[in-house]
């Protein structure tokens, strides 16, 4: 079954896309491979650019890494600047979202591929960035579940801050908080970073999916879970 589709590209996506066509040897750009599109062909490794949810993008990931390596980029806004536009796209308003992500935030999305991790050719590359979040009148004849005066219209790169390479599962760990005890419960994650329990628990999810970690035993009504060491080959 082909994937070929046609779709709306948002501005944050064909940025990334331009930033890795450049730097990757012999890119070529939305080329076919295996009856998939992917974002950048180069000669050693397909780059698959995936700003949203990573459910969308499971099945073809799946079937590429069979054959190719394959690098899977993926930007967490740690500044985010929301600009509101009126129907002629003229800037009313611009000011700084107080939510900064972290790169703990990747696990939101991982739990949809956690078992990828874990594939020799495989990796993920995390592109902490700057953004602006352009919001503007709802079209229309558009219909939410909550009442709203506004949708979003487009995410546009303003500066990428930082890039982490996980080539490993053991690579996850360093997304952890600092501090966290080498016996840790999905409590701990919570309680170090601020962050909810349903991410906390995601991010053990795809750690003990991945085999970075392991279940020692229980504190409570919590699993305590424990790191597992790097093989040879995963610590270089």
């Amino acid at each position: 079954m082909s994937d070929f589709t046609t779709y709306r590209e948002g501005s944050l996506h064909a940025s990334l896309k331009a930033r890795y066509a450049a730097i990757v040897v012999d890119a070529r750009v939305e080329a076919a491979v295996d009856g998939f599109v992917v974002d950048v062909v180069g000669r050693d490794e397909l780059v698959e650019i995936q700003t949203a949810s990573f459910a969308s993008v499971s099945r073809k990931l799946q079937r590429l890494v069979i054959a190719h390596r394959v690098v899977l980029v993926h930007p967490i806004a740690i500044e985010k600047w929301l600009v509101l536009v009126d129907a002629d796209g003229v800037i009313l308003r611009r000011r700084r979202s107080p939510k900064r992500g972290l790169a703990l935030d990747l696990f939101d999305e991982l739990v949809h591929i956690a078992s990828l991790m874990a594939e020799p050719g495989f990796r993920i590359e995390l592109a902490l960035i700057r953004e602006e979040e352009i919001r503007g009148p709802i079209p229309e004849g558009a219909a939410y579940r909550y009442p709203r005066q506004w949708w979003r219209m487009d995410r546009r790169l303003v500066d990428v801050v930082e890039t982490l390479r996980l080539d490993t599962p053991a690579d996850l760990l360093g997304l952890l908080p600092m501090g966290l005890p080498d016996l840790f419960t999905s409590a701990d994650i919570v309680a170090a970073t601020g962050r909810s329990k349903r991410l906390a628990m995601r991010a053990v999810y795809c750690l003990e999916r991945s085999g970075a970690i392991r279940r020692i035993g229980r504190r409570g009504r919590f699993v305590v879970y424990g790191r597992v060491p790097a093989t040879a080959d995963e610590a270089g």
